[in-house]
């Protein structure tokens, strides 16, 4: 084992301590130490350690005590047991508590190293193996689809900027998949070897938000039964993503502003100061610099988040990258829904370049997921596609302006078309049914429901 990992050492002999922290370091590791299952319980909840090694016989709480206690903390941290006292009683009760492995004293070194290093290995190999199962169905991280331009443009930016620790600040309009391009950075960084840490700012109250960031001590406030790790806690080591960081209020951004200047933060409740090694993505779809300026964000905040700035380029803007990404998409959902998609009509293809997208990839993702969906045969044709996708003329031509149905029930507009649409075609239900996208039967159970027989 070659790398550098961090070891809690909880021991109430201060001697063996001692000896084990100068044995430790001397393979090139950083130790922590505690002299009790107290303290070693408080040293997990402040940091992140990859392996923790405990004595089992300690004045203040055992070490079978302060196991069970870590281990309802954070069952992910490997824990070997050491005793003094030959006891298989003791071992399996250890064993069963969750311990990596059990040790006697006085301590083999060479065995003790060994088992250390397979601990945290072994810890590594579950934590990517839970990465990789979180990716299961999705697009590997390493897909830029596109050749366009700008497409290009941006990878270019990536390959230089994620090996490095600059704090990254993304801009795009929504749907343009600024996530999947803070993941990319990630996992092109050094920090790769933990899971990114996540956080949409828009999708939380200010109280929330601050408890999620930076977690809370007991009894902060109402609900809060014991203390909570927070979200930069977690990113200790690795990447803290801060989706939609332009929707958050004065006071959090002064908030931000202290921890990503400091590296550093109090619990909700607490008065301990708590460091953390933390590199931040931030991503928005406003102009950052125009809410400077009409003083909705904080100008300080602006320049530590955007050290280095991409901006990822909107659909209608990747010249070319269409047709890549409908036939990308197409193959994912046929394989998802156990279909065949041979290929796209010349017609339906048209109408996807053409269409502006202004919910860009999100958007076209979605269509491509309906369509697949949908279709009879084995080719996706005009019939799978939304009305929104008609050209100009053909809008005119199915009658409704936007100045008509604006702001009244889809419900509503869903049920005059389909009627204008059966008068149109003289009561062909399966004309009906080819010009709104939709198959028969559906068109069946909409007649129905809404009373148009």
């Amino acid at each position: 084992m070659n790398r550098k990992i961090r070891v809690l050492i909880v021991d109430d002999d201060h001697g063996h301590r001692i000896t084990l922290k100068t044995l430790i370091q001397s393979w090139g590791h950083d130790t922590g130490l505690a002299e009790d299952g107290h303290q070693a319980v408080e040293r997990v909840q402040e940091a992140s350690w990859d392996a923790i090694l405990m004595d089992v016989r300690m004045a203040e709480m055992d070490g079978i005590a302060a196991l069970k206690e870590i281990k309802a903390y954070n069952p992910a941290i490997p824990i070997l047991i050491m005793t003094a006292y030959s006891s298989v009683e003791t071992a399996v009760t250890a064993l069963k508590s969750g311990a990596y492995d059990y040790l006697m004293k006085p301590l083999d070194f060479d065995l003790l190293r060994m088992t250390l290093d397979r601990a945290v290995e072994h810890a590594g190999l579950k934590d990517e193996n839970q990465k990789l199962r979180a990716g299961m169905g999705t697009p590997a991280l390493d897909e830029i689809i596109g050749t366009s331009p700008a497409m290009k443009t941006l990878g270019e930016m990536l390959a230089m900027i994620a090996p490095s620790e600059a704090t990254v600040l993304l801009n795009g309009e929504s749907g343009t998949g600024k996530e999947l391009v803070a993941r990319l950075v990630h996992r092109k960084s050094p920090r790769n070897r933990k899971s990114m840490v996540v956080v949409n700012c828009a999708a939380l109250t200010d109280t929330l938000l601050e408890s999620e960031l930076f977690g809370h001590e007991r009894g902060a406030f109402t609900g809060a039964d014991r203390r909570r790790e927070g979200l930069f806690m977690q990113a200790d080591g690795s990447t803290l993503f801060l989706d939609e960081i332009g929707e958050t209020s004065p006071a959090m951004q002064a908030k931000l502003l202290r921890v990503i200047q400091e590296r550093e933060f109090q619990r909700v409740g607490g008065e301990a100061m708590i460091s953390v090694d933390v590199r931040i993505i931030a991503a928005t779809h406003r102009d950052l610099a125009v809410e400077v300026a009409e003083g909705r964000f904080r100008e300080d905040l602006y320049y530590r988040l955007n050290v280095v700035s991409l901006t990822i380029p909107a659909l209608r803007r990747r010249d070319g990258d269409v047709p890549l990404l409908v036939h990308h998409f197409a193959g994912k959902y046929a394989t998802k829904n156990r279909k065949v998609v041979k290929g796209i009509t010349p017609e339906a293809m048209d109408r996807l370049i053409k269409y502006p997208w202004p919910g860009n990839v999100r958007e076209l993702e979605n269509t491509l997921e309906r369509a697949v969906i949908l279709m009879c045969g084995e080719y996706i044709s005009e019939r799978e596609l939304p009305l929104t996708l008609m050209s100009s003329e053909e809008v005119l031509e199915a009658g409704p302006t936007p100045s008509t149905i604006t702001g009244r029930p889809l419900s509503e507009i869903e049920k005059e078309a389909i009627l204008a649409t059966l008068k149109e075609t003289g009561g062909n239900k399966s004309e009906t049914a080819r010009r709104l996208g939709i198959n028969r039967k559906t068109l069946h159970l909409k007649i129905k429901n809404y009373g148009l027989s």
